[in-house]
């Protein structure tokens, strides 16, 4: 993927400008970085859309960092949130790091990119170091956000530390010197105040590139909290089966997105949804392409066939009758008991 393409496709908005970006990585190598709190250990297609977004940046050779937010998690982000988020401890952070790595290399490289935690500096901050860090902006500044606005109207609380929260952030950007912070949609306010703290600390300019927020299998924003969401370590067979449940309306986000596909294949496909022809087999196509990039090509093409014979065609398969005579546990403990050699994960 060239410069161009890098900054045009899967991107919301570039802050300031994207010609001075442009013109800055056709002069040099520039350092970014995402940030990722571990509040939960799970990652989701929605996940991916910056994770992809972030490995394309170390393919083309940029100094790129994956920042984890130990030392942030802690304050917990109040971003999208009506309410106060709980305060994670060690041993909570520890549990969430789990799992996260093997599920990021689905997508990330690790060998291209350098891992950072902001807790390595964070923790290390002196009230001092906190005096003039809150000295370099406003409270005005700071509650004019969306959700603290909201919960002003709406006579909820605001606690001192969510206020604190942007600073934080945006003060990784002054000790890693970054050129491009990444992220979604609902990170702008944050990532700007890196920019903000860039320029008052180190006299350079930061720039902010944001991704879209994809909506889930019920057409809201994918969340873990609404259950909409596909999950990155989903069978073959339940992702391209969640996949086939979105609404057509997704089909040409999720592949700009989500898949490799050219623009080319990509615009051409929509133009022939417009003509009238059958979205179904479009969507195929996408579900097969995402299921191929986290399992392999031979389960996707099972995955289809399943679809296709359950959904499409209703199939069914040979019934098995047995009986239970205990009342007690779970659907899996009964089911274990049929005369079948399916394995508990079938």
């Amino acid at each position: 993927m060239k410069n161009e393409k890098i900054l045009s496709r899967g991107v919301a908005k570039i802050l300031p400008d994207a010609k001075s970006l442009t013109n800055l990585m056709a002069k040099r190598k520039i350092r970014v970085y995402l940030g990722i709190d571990p509040t939960g250990n799970l990652l989701t297609l929605g996940h991916s859309v910056v994770l992809r977004k972030l490995q394309q940046f170390a393919d083309l050779g940029h100094d790129v960092i994956l920042l984890i937010g130990n030392g942030t998690v802690r304050i917990g982000d109040p971003t999208g949130k009506d309410s106060t988020r709980p305060i994670l401890t060690d041993e909570q952070i520890k549990e969430n790091f789990k799992n996260w790595q093997e599920q990021a290399s689905k997508i990330l490289d690790f060998d291209k990119i350098a891992i950072k935690y902001n807790g390595d500096w964070l923790d290390k901050l002196t009230f001092t170091d906190i005096v003039k860090l809150m000295a370099k902006t406003t409270v005005q500044q700071l509650i004019e956000r969306d959700m603290f606005q909201a919960r002003l109207k709406e006579g909820k609380p605001i606690h001192g530390h969510e206020l604190i929260y942007p600073l934080l952030q945006g003060y990784d950007s002054v000790v890693m010197d970054v050129d491009l912070e990444i992220g979604g949609t609902d990170q702008t306010f944050n990532m700007m105040m890196g920019r903000t703290l860039q320029k008052a600390y180190n006299n350079k300019e930061k720039w902010v590139l944001t991704t879209p927020l994809i909506n889930g299998t019920d057409g809201r924003k994918m969340s873990k909290s609404y259950g909409n969401f596909i999950a990155l370590t989903e069978n073959h067979v339940n992702m391209y089966g969640k996949l086939m449940s979105t609404a057509d309306s997704e089909i040409i986000p999720y592949f700009e997105v989500l898949t490799n596909v050219s623009d080319e294949k990509i615009a051409d496909m929509e133009a022939k949804m417009k003509a009238g022809e059958n979205p179904m087999e479009f969507k195929k196509i996408l579900a097969f392409e995402i299921t191929k990039v986290y399992h392999n090509e031979a389960l996707a093409e099972e995955a289809q066939e399943h679809f296709e014979k359950t959904v499409q065609n209703k199939e069914m398969g040979e019934a098995v009758l047995f009986s239970v005579e205990e009342q007690r546990g779970t659907i899996i403990d009964i089911l274990k008991k049929a005369p079948t050699n399916r394995s508990n994960s079938d």
